[in-house]
């Protein structure tokens, strides 16, 4: 439940976003990589024909979702076997991000689209797997560089949205004995986010962002220049 309500305010935006690309890019065969207990199998139903979740061997996940074996570096199927993939906040996790990019690149068809949540400013989690951290520049460079065009690049909140995130963790680790009991840690971390909601909608900094919602394609002639003057 603590998890549930510390999470309350980026989930929702997030999430919201998310169903937003999904409606604009998601359709045919779908492939979740990471897709640990499919939590977004509901944002997508009705966009796409099938979705399919890899995720790897040693997944601290329920495996009863996973429809795959394999990892971001290597998906069991053949090139060109999805014509969408959605990662959320996993790029992080792996130690050569550009890789997963190009195996993403190489599951999707021609003209398929790939969706990516991926962290700028957030606290270390999941460690110690949990290498880096991207800004817009970064994103842009290592998407392009594994055959991508760049169709959307949106940063999710600016600086009060992050602050206000970051300051209900940092709460939640003085949730114990009386202040647990009586909830009080839970009712201030939803206070804090509320406010930092709405302060957000009144002053929305980009570059403090704790996450970008980057929606890439493969184009419809992979290698082909760019140009032909």
């Amino acid at each position: 439940m603590a998890k549930v309500l510390k999470n309350l305010l980026v989930n929702y935006i997030h999430d919201r976003r998310l169903l937003v690309q999904a409606k604009n890019f998601a359709r045919g065969r779908l492939i979740d990589i990471g897709c640990g207990i499919k939590p977004y199998q509901k944002i997508f139903a009705g966009h796409v024909t099938e979705h399919v979740g890899v995720d790897h061997e040693l997944s601290v996940h329920d495996k009863s979702n996973m429809d795959l074996l394999g990892t971001a570096y290597q998906i069991p199927v053949e090139d060109g076997s999805f014509d969408t993939a959605v990662c959320t906040a996993v790029l992080e996790h792996l130690e050569e991000p550009e890789l997963a990019l190009k195996e993403c690149f190489r599951v999707l068809r021609p003209g398929g689209y790939a969706i990516y949540s991926v962290p700028f400013i957030w606290h270390l989690h999941e460690e110690p797997r949990d290498f880096y951290r991207f800004t817009k520049y970064g994103l842009e460079h290592i998407f392009k560089k594994a055959g991508f065009v760049i169709v959307e690049l949106e940063a999710l909140s600016g600086f009060w949205v992050t602050f206000g995130q970051l300051f209900v963790y940092n709460l939640y680790r003085f949730n114990r004995g009386p202040l647990r009991w009586f909830r009080i840690v839970d009712a201030l971390g939803l206070l804090v986010q509320a406010c930092a909601f709405l302060l957000d909608k009144l002053d929305k900094t980009e570059q403090w962002t704790w996450m970008y919602l980057v929606v890439a394609q493969k184009p419809e002639n992979p290698g082909a220049p760019d140009d032909f003057t």
